[in-house]
């Protein structure tokens, strides 16, 4: 089995057309791969798109990337077998979605929910992508020298440090993180991990034996159990032709029935005016119980209305009569003495003859009626109220009666509707029954044929469901013997042909050498690469020279681990990414002349073109460059003009304002 991670195309899923780009010819992986093109037109967003559906946290958020784009869909190599990643655009997803297949096949296979945190998440998309490079199940040790540190999983994202080297830190003087002491730390660990040279290797490997092997049996437990089930089901065939010949005998029954259906109608033509009878008897029919249900609902509240209105009229007709039955208080004792008054208090000069106190208008002194009068109009005209709602209980009972009348009226007329309608439905039927019962017993028999084949269909589905689910175990036994075995040979071979981290070095800082020779490094004089990692050119760390030749330096160290670890077979993905190797030595203010006056990128590019000769089938590189030279024009897969006449304009194509 083929280890490693190939890129096969990119697809960034819109809303009314997709983005496309492939990295393959003739349909296999093109080792070099170039996209060319004008300043912001997207190139850096492929590279940063690819990283995305490998993992990393975010994705570019161009303007016209989240108004078109909804979904990024990778498709890779993983060990030599096919998958589709998909993860989501806009707010960075937290999930991907990972497929057996490629992009533009028919018929998809089951897709896997796979997390992005935690990266040691045995269903994480970080370990699936470890598994594929036989790093499954690493992890690193934060104090190294102490037996008792903590330990993280390594993650695929530290992994990319090796596989993408980005724009900003090309030339950059913290090219290996020198302003952060962990993730240096960490860097130079995922660095021995790749060339297996890191400490406590054989220790370590003993623990990923294990785990691995206690996941080899459970992984053989549920294929056993996997395979029992589908022997107990008594599948159908999973040979695919049976679908297909089920899909067609499918559609050739539908056709019939569409078929009979048309002959049905066309025999039976000459009862258009009897369908058209019926079809205005229904609509009479239909109206006529509308307005029936519509006098009825009226009635219904109405009649709650008026019970309500005869109620008022009772209470108020009792408030009348409440005056004249009950006899008024008079005041027919002193207040002051208690004993009985001679004569009832009188009005005295418009004085009240019992207080003295000045009355405004003439009035009987009987108790409390002074104050009604006051209230003047304020009070209640009972015999007005009375008359109002007499009025109004007479013009209720009045519409009451007229729904009345109308209601059996209605009722009739729905009634004599409802027996047209069915008069109309039979005539019609005595008509056209003749003609379609012909058709009736071929319909009914090919409708039972559909439902069967339809069942057929399903359970084919599920068939197929479950056996691809069998085969995926399988493909994960494979997987995890073919690591175990990798593990024990590695294993076996550590005690005697284990690479002492020196003599890797020495190959890395060698190669870094002979790439600067190559380029034609100016004045090159004792290149090297320490053992923390850090490049030397003329006895001086890379951050003291100038920034054309820091951008030299810095890919000829890329490039020197990646292709040491191809060639000494390492645990390296397989694949690299380069963004803008002409930094600093193109055109522009930032150009710098010493270096670029001397240096010619088509030596990188000869470099990449006769390395690629000898171990392109186990190695593709991924370049973004701006304006690349003639020499490599055969393998610039897209050219982006940012010019509307000469499509295409960028990335998102039709982004050209």
């Amino acid at each position: 089995m083929r280890f490693g991670i190939r890129v096969r195309r990119l697809r960034l899923v819109g809303i009314e057309r997709n983005y496309d780009v492939a990295f393959v010819e003739d349909g296999q992986v093109r080792g070099l791969s170039v996209i060319s093109g004008a300043f912001s037109s997207g190139k850096t967003a492929v590279l940063e798109f690819v990283s995305y559906c490998l993992g990393a946290k975010g994705h570019p958020r161009h303007s016209e990337v989240l108004r078109k784009v909804r979904s990024a869909q990778l498709e890779v190599e993983l060990s030599g077998v096919d998958h589709v990643v998909e993860r989501a655009v806009g707010e960075p997803s937290t999930i991907a979605f990972v497929r057996r297949g490629r992009l533009d096949e028919s018929v998809a296979a089951p897709v896997e929910r796979k997390v992005i945190k935690p990266a040691g998440d045995p269903q994480s998309l970080s370990t699936l992508l470890l598994s594929h490079c036989g790093l499954e199940g690493v992890d690193l040790r934060e104090a190294p020298t102490s037996a008792e540190s903590r330990t993280d999983p390594l993650s695929f994202r530290d992994l990319m440090w090796l596989t993408f080297l980005t724009n900003e830190r090309v030339a950059d003087k913290n090219f290996l993180f020198e302003n952060s002491h962990m993730r240096k730390h960490k860097l130079r660990q995922v660095v021995d991990v790749v060339f297996g040279i890191h400490d406590d290797r054989a220790v370590e490997i003993g623990e990923r034996i294990n785990e691995l092997s206690a996941r080899l049996g459970q992984s053989r437990a549920a294929l056993a159990a996997t395979r029992a089930f589908i022997d107990e089901q008594d599948l159908e065939s999973t040979d695919p032709q049976t679908r297909i010949d089920a899909e067609h005998t499918l559609s050739t029954i539908t056709n019939q029935i569409d078929e009979i259906d048309q002959r049905a109608r066309a025999a039976t033509d000459f009862a258009q005016e009897l369908r058209a009878t019926h079809r205005t008897a229904a609509q009479n029919a239909q109206s006529a119980t509308a307005a029936l249900r519509d006098l009825e609902t009226q009635l219904a509240r109405m009649l709650p209305l008026r019970a309500q209105y005869a109620d008022d009229l009772l209470k108020l007709n009792m408030l009348a009569q409440a005056r004249q039955l009950f006899d008024p208080l008079r005041v027919r004792t002193c207040p002051a003495c208690l004993h009985p008054l001679a004569a009832p208090p009188q009005v005295l000069g418009g004085h009240c003859g019992l207080c003295d106190h000045p009355l405004t208008t003439t009035t009987d002194l009987t108790l409390g009626q002074a104050s009604d009068e006051q209230q003047g109009s304020e009070g209640l005209d009972v015999a007005a109220e009375i008359r109002a709602t007499q009025a109004r209980l007479r013009e209720i009972t009045a519409y009451i009666d007229d729904l009345e009348a109308s209601l059996v009226a209605s009722r009739r007329q729905a009634l004599a509707a409802g027996m047209e309608e069915q008069r109309a439905a039979k005539a019609l039927d005595e008509a056209t029954s003749p003609m379609v019962s012909t058709f009736l017993s071929a319909r009914d028999e090919l409708y039972r044929r559909k439902e069967e084949t339809i069942r057929l269909i399903d359970r084919l589905n599920s068939a197929a469901k479950l056996h691809e689910g069998l085969a995926k175990r399988v493909a994960q036994i494979d997987r995890e013997e073919a690591n175990l075995a990798r593990l024990r040979d590695e294993l076996a071979r550590l005690g005697d042909a284990a690479q002492d981290r020196d003599q890797l070095l020495g190959k890395i800082s060698s190669r870094f050498a002979s790439l600067l020779a190559a380029w034609h490094y100016p004045k090159l004089n004792r290149p090297l690469i320490a053992s923390n990692l850090t490049p030397f050119v003329r006895e001086l760390p890379y951050q003291e020279a100038s920034s054309g030749a820091r951008t030299l330096i810095t890919l000829a160290w890329q490039l020197a681990v990646f292709e040491i670890a191809i060639e000494t077979g390492a645990s390296h993905p397989g694949f690299l990414m380069i963004d803008s190797p002409q930094k600093n030595l193109g055109h522009g203010a930032a150009r710098d002349s010493v270096i670029a006056d001397v240096v010619s990128i088509e030596d990188f590019y000869r470099h990449l073109a006769s390395w690629l000769g000898d171990h392109g089938r186990d190695a593709q590189l991924i370049i973004v460059d701006n304006s690349p030279p003639e020499l490599v024009e055969d393998h610039v897969i897209v050219r982006y003009t940012r010019d509307p006449e000469q499509p295409p304009y960028g990335l998102i194509e039709d982004e050209t304002g």
